[in-house]
């Protein structure tokens, strides 16, 4: 990121109008900031959330991901039925879901299962249980520097078309998903294996499906079935298409005979990996990710029955994204932690998805079968800096063990955490780093996190 400058800290106030002082600050909507934001709220603090968009998600609703992953055990049982793991704040927005009719029941993911949401009814439900909470939340308004003490997080300078202000916090959760805060204050940060990070994707709705035609055709499980790859790679020897990815995934959503769709594989026209924290790239990789859209969706006109007459509806408002930066952790999650289900005291997650890690044009799949590995807490604590926690996928893990844990499932409860870990730091008047995970554990499992 040679043409661009991150680091933007400021050691004393700036000559700016103080729009609030506050307990609890979260920057980012998604899934972790919406549970840190709810859980701080729920505990009496006073909590504030910051989100870019119009509206809260993340790349669960922005991204269009679509999917609850990683709340189900993997297995290699025939006919196996979904045994969930993961609970807590994941069990209560989804059944939150499910009451307004936003969430299907569990769909076969090759050896695991997975849920399907409606990414309009996630909004208003994030709407809501912010509400309830009595978290302050302010949309279309961005993070552009923070306040410090040294090391020590005292606020962030935040921007709008209104201009430009400060909010000063005692704990601050940086929900970004990139690390953002982590960056701006000049703090240790990396991207996944020496740089190299997974693939964006950009989702998509297709409508108009003939769901009987289709299911008879593609079956039950949303991995493809190896004739519809045969099929991708039969197209694209034709010289009709240009279909990047040969392994595709297909998901029946709450509406009726509509799919999503997760197929495109976005790699810089010059084969190089692209990286959206860089606007260039990011850019790349919309544009070039609508018109991969537009190849797929052909392809399945063509050779799925039951798209004959489907239609895209539309697409993420930005692509999917899987990685950008994590941050150097006081503990680091390792690969071998997740391959060999390392079980923790201080764990304050489980994981039992598989290490999903999209690189190339067909994703490696590794299964934990019949089994998970917990989350340790101090993966989200930064090696550097008081007054701060992060959540969700830019916690402290190693390239393949972000592969899996970064899901959504897994997101809601790092925030979860995160809340309990601020409100704690708070009350107890003690630093963030200070804190035990047994104790964030202990009060996680008190809320309905099975742990």
């Amino acid at each position: 990121m040679k043409d661009w400058q991150i680091i933007r800290r400021f050691e004393e106030l700036p000559d700016l109008p103080v729009l609030a002082e506050v307990d609890v600050l979260v920057i980012g909507g998604g899934a972790a900031g919406v549970a840190a934001a709810e859980t701080a709220g729920t505990s009496g603090q006073d909590t504030w959330l910051i989100e870019k968009y119009g509206f809260c998600g993340g790349a669960a609703v922005a991204g269009l991901s679509g999917t609850i992953c990683g709340m189900y055990m993997a297995s290699d049982i025939e006919n196996a039925q979904p045994e969930q793991v993961v609970f807590g704040f994941t069990e209560r927005f989804r059944s939150e879901l499910a009451k307004r009719g936003g969430v299907t029941g569990p769909q076969r993911y090759g050896k695991t299962f997975t849920v399907t949401h409606d990414p309009l009814i996630w909004r208003e439900v994030a709407d809501d249980l912010l509400e309830q909470a009595n978290v302050t939340t302010l949309f279309h308004t961005a993070v552009t520097g923070v306040i410090m003490d040294e090391e020590t997080f005292k606020g962030v300078v935040i921007e709008s078309n209104a201009g430009q202000s400060i909010i000063l916090a005692k704990m601050i959760v940086d929900a970004s998903g990139d690390a953002a805060l982590i960056a701006r204050a000049g703090m240790d940060y990396y991207f996944g294996d020496r740089g190299r990070i997974q693939n964006p994707t950009m989702f998509f709705r297709v409508a108009d499906v003939d769901m009987n035609k289709y299911l008879d055709y593609y079956g039950e499980d949303t991995i493809c079935p190896p004739k519809v790859t045969e099929n991708i790679i039969s197209a694209n020897a034709s010289g009709k298409f240009d279909l990047p990815r040969n392994k595709i995934w297909i998901f029946p959503t709450t509406r009726p005979n509509e799919l999503m769709v997760n197929a495109t594989r976005l790699a810089g026209q010059d084969g190089r990996m692209l990286n959206v924290i860089d606007p260039k790239d990011f850019t790349e990789a919309e544009v070039f990710g609508r018109r991969q859209v537009r190849e797929y969706t052909k392809f399945l006109n063509k050779f799925v029955p039951g798209c004959e007459r489907a239609y895209v509806v539309d697409t993420g408002v930005e692509v999917g994204i899987r990685q950008t930066r994590s941050i150097v952790g006081v503990e680091m999650l390792t690969n071998d932690d997740v391959v060999n289900c390392r079980k923790r005291s201080d764990g304050i997650c489980r994981t039992p998805w598989p290490i999903e890690l999209h690189s190339g044009d067909k994703p490696k799949l590794h299964w934990l079968l019949d089994d998970y590995y917990d989350v340790p807490y101090n993966t989200l604590v930064p090696v550097v800096g008081e007054n701060i926690i992060v959540a969700g996928r830019c916690l402290s893990a190693e390239h393949e063990a972000l592969a899996s844990a970064r899901v959504t499932a897994q997101c809601f409860e790092y925030g979860h955490a995160a809340g309990i870990a601020v409100v704690k730091a708070i009350t107890e008047n003690k630093r963030i780093r200070d804190l035990k995970g047994q104790d964030i554990r202990s009060v996680m499992i008190n809320n309905g996190s099975a742990l």
